[in-house]
């Protein structure tokens, strides 16, 4: 892609991850922070590809003047993901609205933060309409543990304990930051999960009737 880009002189953007600083010494986290990171741990594949991707994308924009704009996501939620994709807001939905126990990993003080995916679409816009390369953290610096989580709504190997971005940098130079608190955009999620796991059966059942 990033070829692609330098033949037809695109923009090229590149969506990374929080995943880049690993489990984190430093907290929040801002854009230099290297990071720490196992690189033959089990979730290095992910970890350490979209790093690479960071010093491809980089090396394209220094060495032969592609336009590149880079963001680092974190956790994001919202309508439309896949019910079972194993992300831990889709797992809580999925198992509160089917009555199931919630499944926690580890004592579940490990916290997160959670943006709403309009927040995130109106992040990645700005970014590609201004001039500035990035890497830019795009995320809600509103932190929750996953007992929280799971009250609204052992750890794996390498799972950050803790990740909460800090968008400073987003702020001053894209005039960014996330508007939907969680208490807003989780019910939204819900009722769209709600809808897809319970719809289909209750039409079923009105055309039996």
């Amino acid at each position: 892609m990033l070829g692609l880009a330098k033949r037809v002189g695109a923009r090229f953007l590149l969506t990374s991850t929080s995943e880049v600083y690993g489990d984190p010494l430093q907290h929040p986290q801002v854009e230099t922070y290297w990071g720490n990171v196992n690189p033959i741990g089990v979730r290095s594949c992910y970890d350490e590809g979209k790093r690479t991707a960071e010093t491809l994308t980089m090396d394209y924009h220094r060495g032969a003047g592609v336009e590149v704009r880079i963001a680092r996501i974190f956790n994001t939620y919202g309508p439309r993901m896949c019910i079972d994709d194993g992300r831990v807001v889709s797992n809580f939905v999925a198992q509160a609205l089917r009555k199931e126990p919630l499944t926690v990993y580890g004592d579940g003080k490990q916290t997160r933060s959670f943006q709403y995916v309009s927040d995130l679409v109106e992040g990645l816009m700005r970014l590609m309409e201004g001039e500035h390369v990035g890497p830019f953290n795009l995320g809600n610096p509103g932190e929750f543990t996953m007992l929280e989580l799971a009250q609204s709504s052992g750890p794996t190997q390498d799972d950050p304990h803790k990740e909460k971005p800090d968008i400073t940098k987003a702020k001053d130079l894209l005039g960014w930051e996330p508007k939907v608190p969680l208490r807003k955009g989780l019910p939204m999620m819900v009722s769209d999960f709600r809808q897809r796991i319970f719809g289909d059966h209750k039409q079923d059942v009105a055309s039996a009737a």
